[in-house]
């Protein structure tokens, strides 16, 4: 689900107008102007406005964030992470309870006073941010005090490429 906010309201404004003043330029009758132009700014929007603004910027749709789409759709974790970490719902959380909610963790983070992997801290990849020019792989990482989560930090790595000779 697609959360609505203020910048997709005020681009389907701008694409609306756009849209009508090309059809005014068709036909003259108001009421068909208008008609015709409420049917295709949609299309107009996510065939050619929204592409674009995909291509040139990093912006992307916010979803909800759903336990189920993270661990089936780890495409839409960029998508899902917003929601995440703004409605703290992971904070409080126990191990196990972050466990089923999000899966196994993918990795932990090192930890160099003790030479060794700190398991009170997971991290999970949240993928490429959408867009045409980025490189950098998104990840979430949990850190957990008394077994309970109680920070969330997003940060980005620069995207790997396997050398094969």
């Amino acid at each position: 689900m697609m959360i609505i906010t203020i910048p997709l309201v005020i681009t389907m404004l701008i694409t609306f107008v756009l849209v009508f003043l090309f059809v005014k330029t068709i036909d003259k009758r108001l009421w068909l102007t208008f008609l015709v132009s409420a049917v295709l700014t949609p299309l107009v929007y996510f065939y050619a406005v929204y592409p674009m603004i995909n291509i040139f910027s990093n912006y992307h749709h916010e979803k909800y964030f759903s336990s189920e789409l993270w661990q089936d759709k780890p495409s839409l974790r960029y998508e899902l992470s917003d929601d995440m970490i703004t409605s703290e719902i992971l904070v409080g959380q126990s191990k196990t309870a972050i466990e089923s909610l999000l899966g196994k963790h993918e990795w932990l983070s090192w930890d160099d006073s003790n030479k060794d992997y700190n398991n009170n801290k997971w991290n999970y990849g949240l993928g490429l941010e959408p867009g045409a020019f980025n490189t950098e792989k998104g990840c979430v990482e949990l850190s957990f005090k008394n077994n309970k989560v109680v920070d969330l930090r997003i940060y980005k790595e620069e995207q790997k490429l396997d050398a094969k000779e």
